[in-house]
């Protein structure tokens, strides 16, 4: 009894904000990787705002109890006692005693115990890749006809890793889907009364190019036209012939999963000479007869049909997402699209991405602006925050995203979604209301505790 005395004292200090009016704050567990930059991006924001820093449930430790037999709940107690979790010097940000109390649905200063859960990315860490690979070798493919590569399950916790290279994303997609289903199966029957920040169903909508555009579209948010076919298309010779058929000779070909620019293709073909060209990151590689693909960090260009129909087969295979190529907005040279972060139903943070290429991400050394330093007038903007806006709401069950938005290039643009990001807010050098991306959202937390269900 003593322990279980304790525990509630734990839970009653962790509840208690430290704003004047003691308003009760609701403990946040982060699942996600300890070290990472978000994770530490979010602690020492919850750490300027006076928060107790958010309970840490790292993904290598999750994966490893569920491939052990475990389960969530045996991982949460693992980190609870230390055998996993992992404390930066000089910093308490995981906090053990909290995690196991709040399947106690006691309601401490009239706040229930049961937490609110971030799910965040789980890139940047090779133990963590292996493991979605692992488990994404037991769950059925998910492309239509097409034979993607697979590791066999028993080669994925061995795997060695190479810097920059692609593995097999269907797979890792597998895995992934497989990992948000059991969070949200396992932490619900946990803690029946769970909340997520962001639903785990909605997270792999999100992260699903060919899902995500056709469920903004039935709700009647603005996207770019989807290449139509009468049967999936799996490989080069279908992506021409669709292409073909339609009367679209400049479209993306983007992998369905991924991210950061991984596996984008800019192609078009010219319709009267048959010329094509491909603008991407992913470089290629024969290594022991096999193709190796992997993210080069910069653009490449391929013109020759051997290059892009081993290039775009790899990406049909795979699972792609092929929509119209569109004109967007440009500032001098250059071409811009929109990152609007939204919180909470409130539009913040946002960022200009330029670029003399089709393809934006800033990692590719592109230029970014703030919408005021690039000159967007208020009509503009409006436009941007009330597409982006619309996107979030289509998903009512998860509270932000990072949206990334084109006005096109006309005198009256109109504004298109991209892509919608569950884990779009690490933006860099920006502020919304003196605050940056991560201590707004903890604000808005604070002041509107976020309770759906």
């Amino acid at each position: 009894m003593s322990g279980k005395i304790e525990t509630e004292e734990h839970l009653q200090r962790l509840a208690v904000d430290a704003d004047s009016d003691m308003r009760p704050e609701q403990p946040l567990l982060l699942i996600g990787n300890p070290n990472n930059r978000r994770t530490l991006g979010l602690q020492e924001a919850r750490r300027h705002l006076g928060l107790q820093p958010a309970f840490v449930l790292p993904y290598d430790s999750l994966l490893k109890a569920w491939r052990r037999g475990g389960t969530m709940a045996d991982a949460v107690q693992q980190c609870m006692e230390g055998v996993v979790a992992t404390q930066m010097p000089g910093t308490s940000w995981i906090s053990p005693s909290a995690s196991m109390t709040y399947a106690s649905h006691k309601i401490v200063h009239g706040v229930n115990s049961v937490p609110l859960i971030r799910i965040d990315a789980p890139g940047e860490e090779w133990e963590v890749e292996r493991e979605l690979l692992f488990l994404g070798a037991h769950t059925a493919p998910l492309t239509d006809g097409a034979i993607a590569i697979m590791i066999p399950p028993e080669e994925t916790l061995t795997l060695k890793q190479e810097w920059g290279r692609i593995y097999p994303p269907n797979q890792w997609f597998r895995g992934w889907n497989a990992c948000l289903e059991r969070i949200g199966r396992e932490a619900r029957k946990y803690w029946p009364n769970a909340r997520f920040m962001n639903d785990p169903a909605d997270i792999a909508i999100m992260f699903d190019k060919r899902k995500c555009q056709q469920h903004l579209f039935s709700h009647g948010v603005q996207v770019p036209s989807t290449l139509q076919s009468s049967g999936p298309i799996t490989n080069y010779a279908d992506l021409r012939s669709a292409m073909e058929i339609a009367g679209m000779y400049r479209v993306f070909v983007k992998l369905a999963c991924g991210s950061g620019a991984s596996g984008v293709v800019a192609y078009q073909i010219n319709p009267r000479t048959g010329a094509e060209i491909a603008i991407t990151t992913v470089g290629m590689e024969q290594v022991q007869g096999q193709t190796i693909f992997y993210n080069q960090g910069r653009l490449r260009r391929y013109t020759t049909t051997t290059e892009i129909s081993t290039l775009m087969d790899w990406l049909c295979a795979e699972g792609a997402q092929v929509e119209r190529w569109m004109a967007k907005a440009t500032l001098g040279s250059s071409v811009f699209d929109i990152r609007q972060l939204v919180a909470g139903g409130q539009a913040g943070h946002a960022i200009l991405r330029l670029s003399q290429t089709p393809i934006t991400n800033l990692h590719l050394r592109n230029e970014r602006l703030l919408p005021a330093e690039a000159g967007l007038d208020e009509q503009q903007m409006d436009r941007v925050k009330t597409a982006a806006k619309a996107a979030m709401a289509a998903f009512p069950h998860s509270w932000s995203a990072g949206i990334d938005v084109m006005l096109s290039g006309s005198a009256d643009p109109c504004a298109y979604i991209l892509d919608v990001n569950p884990f779009g807010d690490l933006l860099y050098r920006v502020q919304h209301n003196g605050l940056g991306t991560y201590e707004w959202e903890m604000e808005l937390l604070r002041k509107e505790p976020y309770n759906h269900a």
